[in-house]
């Protein structure tokens, strides 16, 4: 993502690596395309970004800032097309960059001639972490790649930007239905906590783009019941790459209401108490996860798809022996002696519909065999993903089972009105 002047040259001091030599001047230092700071002892140094240096002596001059995307690279995992040995590897790094310096005749490098000049061109990339799940596999990590050249005419001297490209999302959609139950996304809570969601993302704000590992704030509640006594919980919510619930890949986000275990970046169960300002607080669910992108499980590589969110609601009436609350760490327990007891309690459930959220661009899976023979682009990928807020009127009939303290229970059916 190419950043502005300001955001490009906010480099702290001990991270400034130098640009040129100590004398060097303002003008020459920013036809490198790098950061002049007179009052810094370091005062040329390179940018929060990715810049491509070609010098005299034939050599490629590659340095990488780790918040060239968003969420930052790790710098450990960037190498060049033919980096196998150790002198195409960084010649030197700090905590926020990594400089490569190499002959343009090493490293995986290709030569052409065009127009009386000689070009040679490469390919820097970076691997990411796949997260395997039962029934699909995610990222969380920027997909780097960097496509550079160097053209040799006379002594000119030619730096790259890297850019990234977004894709917009599809519109949300909705359903009507007897039981009307609302699934939005919300904005950035003011408090710590979390737990006030102060606004929403209204019709005109989509679509909704989210950056990988962004918080996505979701809620879920019931419209048009003003019964107190009753609660809303969530049993199981997941992620899809399309709009169905039943397609794969999918990815848990929440198991019969707890966060998922085997996520590195766990959902966050948001509580809804007395100080959130609901007139009906239990009549809401609320909960953050962060933002991801569904993984081609043959390629590894990540899918140019959008994820979509789904959950399935019930509506509950506390007694003294159940409080509609989900217990996490005993769940299981729990689940287990309730089958063996042959608990009589008898739940619907209703899918809240689904969310639209939107990942960034990824190159495709036969680009880079491609780059060498078509009009050379800078992909530094940091992986947007978007998150939609979606108004969803589910039809269904919600069955509520209510206990008693007498042996035998009778079971009530509950329309949603």
């Amino acid at each position: 993502m190419e950043k502005s002047g300001n955001q490009k040259c906010l480099v702290s001091d001990n991270d400034k690596v130098v640009c040129g030599d100590p004398t060097i001047t303002r003008a020459d230092c920013e036809a490198g395309n790098c950061c002049f700071d007179q009052t810094s002892q370091r005062r040329c140094y390179y940018g929060n970004d990715v810049t491509v240096q070609c010098t005299r002596d034939g050599q490629f001059v590659v340095v990488v800032s780790r918040n060239a995307t968003s969420p930052p690279l790790s710098l450990d995992s960037v190498s060049l097309l033919g980096g196998g040995s150790a002198a195409c590897g960084p010649v030197g790094t700090t905590a926020g960059f990594a400089m490569f310096k190499f002959p343009v005749s090493a490293c995986g490098t290709r030569m052409r001639v065009e127009a009386g000049a000689v070009v040679y061109e490469n390919l820097m990339n970076s691997s990411f972490e796949v997260r395997p799940g039962p029934d699909g596999s995610i990222t969380r990590d920027s997909a780097y790649r960097l496509f550079f050249q160097c053209k040799y005419a006379d002594d000119e001297l030619v730096p790259l930007q890297a850019v990234v490209y977004t894709v917009s999302p599809p519109p949300p959609a909705v359903s009507p239905g007897p039981l009307r139950v609302e699934l939005q996304l919300a904005r950035a809570p003011s408090s710590s906590s979390g737990e006030q969601y102060d606004s929403y993302y209204s019709e005109g704000d989509y679509p909704v783009t989210k950056v990988l590992q962004d918080p996505v704030y979701v809620e879920v509640h019931i419209l048009q019941r003003t019964d107190p006594n009753i609660v809303l919980t969530l049993g199981d919510c997941w992620a899809t790459s399309t709009p169905s619930p039943l397609s794969q890949p999918q990815w848990s986000l929440l198991v019969a209401g707890c966060p998922y275990r085997d996520d590195n970046y766990q959902t966050t169960l948001i509580p809804v108490g007395g100080s959130s300002g609901l007139l009906y607080p239990t009549h809401y669910q609320r909960f953050m996860v962060r933002m991801f992108t569904f993984v081609d499980p043959a390629s590894q590589l990540p899918l140019k798809e959008t994820v979509y969110i789904h959950c399935s609601a019930a509506v509950c009436q506390p007694t003294a022996t159940d409080r509609c609350v989900p217990t996490c760490i005993s769940r299981r327990r729990r689940a287990v002696a309730a089958a063996r007891g042959g608990s009589s309690k008898d739940t619907a459930v209703v899918s809240s519909g689904e969310v639209i959220l939107t990942a960034s661009e990824l190159p495709a899976q036969g680009e880079a065999h491609r780059l060498w023979s078509e009009v050379p682009q800078v992909f530094s990928y940091g992986l947007l993903a978007v998150a939609a807020s979606t108004v969803l009127v589910v039809s269904a009939l919600l069955l509520v089972a209510v206990w008693r303290f007498r042996p035998c229970t009778q079971n009530k059916a509950v329309t949603g009105a």
